[in-house]
């Protein structure tokens, strides 16, 4: 559904690419997560797969057609973009922000569903009970499920996911995840940059790991996320251990044993 042939990204007035020859398939019913360490590459290929960045060379198709061929109104209806900053400085409730992700629907016969998409969405993102309380006033983590349900609310085919759960607690972490499993299980193509990977073994049916702006392995996550390559594109050496409850695959930083100190006598 959307595609990167060899993409690569060279800012103004630099010399050296921050994305170099990367190419990637998002397709539909699968949830592809972006991995890397800080400053791999993972935002500026998501911010192309989004048409916010222009590729120096390279191509984004959406369908088969040039992303820069298509209407920004016609995008919109298309795929729904979740950014990792979402910046509400008006005092709007939040289920008017969720129902910013209707616009597209506008004068359309979809619009007809409005209420019920409204309502799904934050639903399923756990913030009806904030429907009426400002977004100013909301907590982070808050703010950040009412910005997933604004892009859950636009009912489109293809969502991309700039860190979904940076912001969020436990629980509704692994509630974010789940619903982006449900999504691409229900059809959707799916596109997910995170920087749990643990979380990536869970959920995801295939990972691309960037490393210094280059992909430097793409495919399952369990063929991917192996102990040696994570240490060399880490820099952190782990082992990837067995649940002892589900026999799933999770992924151990090594630590150095912490040394206690043995009590003085009579304490």
């Amino acid at each position: 559904m959307l595609q990167a042939h060899s993409v690569t990204v060279i800012p103004d007035r630099a010399q050296a690419p921050i994305l170099t020859d990367a190419s990637i398939s998002v397709r539909p019913g699968e949830l592809h997560a972006l991995l890397g360490p800080n400053g791999a590459g993972k935002s500026t290929l998501f911010g192309v797969l989004a048409g916010d960045i222009a590729p120096t060379r390279g191509e984004v198709t959406l369908n088969g057609t040039p992303l820069s061929a298509h209407k920004p109104k016609d995008l919109a209806r298309v795929r729904g973009v979740l950014l990792q900053q979402n910046t509400v400085t008006f005092p709007f409730t939040a289920r008017e922000v969720v129902a910013m992700g209707r616009v597209p629907w506008a004068r359309t016969p979809e619009e007809d569903d409005d209420d019920d998409a409204i309502d799904e969405a934050m639903a399923k993102t756990d913030v009806l009970a904030l429907a009426d309380r400002t977004v100013t006033s909301l907590s982070g983590g808050e703010r950040a499920r009412v910005a997933l349900a604004r892009v859950l609310a636009q009912r489109t085919r293809l969502l991309l996911l700039d860190e979904p759960t940076a912001a969020l607690d436990l629980r509704h972490h692994e509630e974010v995840l789940q619903i982006a499993r449900a999504e691409a299980d229900n059809g959707a193509a799916v596109a997910v940059v995170l920087h749990d990977l643990d979380a990536a073994l869970a959920v995801a049916d295939h990972v691309t790991l960037l490393a210094r702006g280059h992909v430097v392995a793409q495919g399952p996550a369990r063929e991917v996320l192996t102990a040696d390559r994570i240490e060399e594109v880490y820099g952190q050496a782990v082992d990837v251990l067995s649940h002892p409850s589900t026999g799933d695959p999770i992924i151990v930083p090594r630590r150095a044993a912490r040394r206690r100190l043995a009590a003085a006598p009579g304490r």
